[in-house]
């Protein structure tokens, strides 16, 4: 059983809904799939993916990124927490995995998580030009040291979970040196908004042999301190220079 890694699929793109729909029927119905997150913010294009992908594989696990949480209009939820429940119910109930599962030696543990600013200060530019700040609405005033505790509290069950490999996988990045030294310092305005270092502390505790990770959009496949970190981002379309466009298999097991 072969087990595959994607992040960032982003089916609002005609072109990148075309290689998901268009994935094999035959060639994966022995093997696992984890998305970390950003297939869709619009729940009907969510459900139609998840029921696609989860036909394809033997097993088909999912966490929602951020842009799974953006609000559009109202019918789509009444905030962005409550369209989080929304969309893991979409997601169980189209047969995707959300919590921990052991396929024999190896257990695959789906994180929750959002960033804190732990990584870097927010410039203005950021807080003006990065849509999680309109898109997202969060209730009673939450702000993002609060919504990073939300989703990294909701972890804590799992954390002393054991086995030979432990597969972690998370849509927000775990340490800022994951990014790679060649990203210009222009674009390095956006290092704020890409993680959380307490995901990390999360990661080391549970003691993960392999961990999945998105939202970046920059490939990366390195390993720190005896953990393997993974991100295969589809990416948008115009980023074939930092982006595979293909799923990667990460690890096998009998």
């Amino acid at each position: 059983m072969k087990i595959y890694a994607i992040s960032d699929v982003h089916v609002d793109y005609a072109e990148n809904s075309k290689w998901l729909f268009n994935l094999s029927s035959t060639d994966y119905t022995d093997d696992v799939l984890i998305i970390a997150g950003d297939l869709s913010d619009d729940l009907q294009q969510l459900k139609e993916c998840i029921a696609s992908i989860q036909k394809k594989f033997k097993m088909f696990f999912y966490v929602p990124g951020n842009h799974e949480l953006w609000i559009r209009n109202k019918d789509d939820a009444e905030n962005s927490l409550s369209k989080f429940a929304t969309v893991c119910d979409i997601a169980v109930n189209e047969g995707a995995i959300i919590k921990p599962v052991d396929i024999g030696k190896v257990t695959i543990v789906p994180m929750l998580s959002w960033y804190d600013f732990s990584f870097a200060e927010p410039s203005e530019k950021i807080l003006t030009l990065w849509s999680d700040f309109r898109m997202c609405q969060w209730p009673n005033n939450m702000e993002v040291a609060d919504v990073s505790r939300y989703f990294h509290n909701r972890n804590s069950e799992h954390l002393d979970l054991k086995n030979e490999t432990i597969i972690s996988f998370s849509h927000f990045l775990p340490r800022i040196d994951l990014m790679p030294s060649f990203i210009p310092q222009q674009y390095r305005y956006v290092y704020p908004v890409l993680g959380s270092a307490d995901l990390e502390k999360q990661i080391r505790q549970l003691s993960s042999s392999i961990h999945i990770y998105g939202h970046s959009h920059v490939n990366r496949h390195v390993e720190i301190d005896s953990i393997t970190y993974i991100n295969n981002a589809y990416g948008y379309p115009t980023e074939s220079n930092i982006c595979r466009k293909q799923l990667v298999e990460v690890h096998m097991t009998n």
